[in-house]
């Protein structure tokens, strides 16, 4: 039976057209499978917990990948990164149990947009953050975080012509912090659809700048009509934080025994 891999990755997606394949384009999950395939030596496919899109960043992206390859997990990740762009990496790999997935075995997952909030430009760093000089007002965009947990349709917060089987999500936070000259608001959900990170960002946005009302994202949300909702964010200032699974997952099945003939 094949091992079961679980890679922990981080990537600078401000040079990548996204998570997945494009062909044409440079992508992380084409590098990551050009370096698998030196490391593990046979063909392979991996699977993530997401797709990021274009620019979006990750310092604790998930994916599984499955391989024959004798080579101990925990040196895994050095000669997998060794292979690998300097805007990605493998922090860790471990074997999983078999039944792990990243996507389907994911219970939740954290996002944080970054905003620099003061006049000066941000120089180091600037490829990470979204950056607004004028004051943001914080206490708007936490009463308005407030109106995003819950169970409820975000068609109003996807990308046109984004089809799912559903449209339903659970967010289990969406809170807004200052930290020094910058404004981090996180955003926890059991999944999420395309963009609707970024357009609750360029959502609460509008509402610090007095353009809506804390209360009206319950009627956006209510409407189900994308126009309703804000301008969707700049991707530079989004990364996945870390993705959660249940820990029996993520501890390898025991071996069977074989009994004797």
């Amino acid at each position: 039976m094949q091992r079961n891999v679980r890679l922990l990755l981080a990537y600078d997606g401000t040079h990548f057209h996204g998570w997945q394949h494009q062909p044409g384009l440079r992508t992380v999950q084409a590098e990551l499978e050009s370096a698998l395939r030196l490391v593990l030596r046979h063909p392979i496919s991996v699977v993530a917990s997401g797709r990021t899109d274009a620019g979006v960043h990750a310092a604790g992206q998930v994916a599984n990948v499955r391989t024959d390859a004798t080579i101990p997990a925990d040196r895994l990740a050095h000669a997998i990164t060794s292979r690998l762009p300097k805007d990605v990496a493998v922090l860790q790999a471990d074997d999983v149990a078999q039944a792990f997935h990243a996507i389907r075995s994911a219970t939740s997952k954290l996002y944080c947009y970054r905003i620099h909030n003061a006049q000066s430009r941000p120089v180091f760093g600037r490829s990470y953050v979204h950056h607004i000089w004028k004051n943001i007002d914080l206490e708007r965009i936490q009463a308005g975080a407030a109106k995003f947990v819950g169970t409820f349709d975000f068609s109003a917060f996807a990308s046109a012509g984004c089809i799912r089987q559903t449209m339903v999500r659970t967010i289990l936070q969406c809170s807004a912090e200052c930290v020094r000259d910058e404004i981090h608001i996180r955003v926890e959900g059991t999944g999420f659809l395309h963009n609707m990170v970024r357009i609750m960002v360029g959502t609460l946005l509008e509402v610090s700048k007095g353009r809506m009302s804390p209360d009206d994202i319950t009627a956006i949300i209510e409407s189900r009509e994308r126009p309703n909702a804000g301008p969707t964010a700049p991707a530079r200032g989004l990364c996945l934080e870390w993705v959660k699974y249940p820990p029996d997952i993520l501890t390898p099945d025991a071996p069977t025994d074989t009994p004797d003939p």
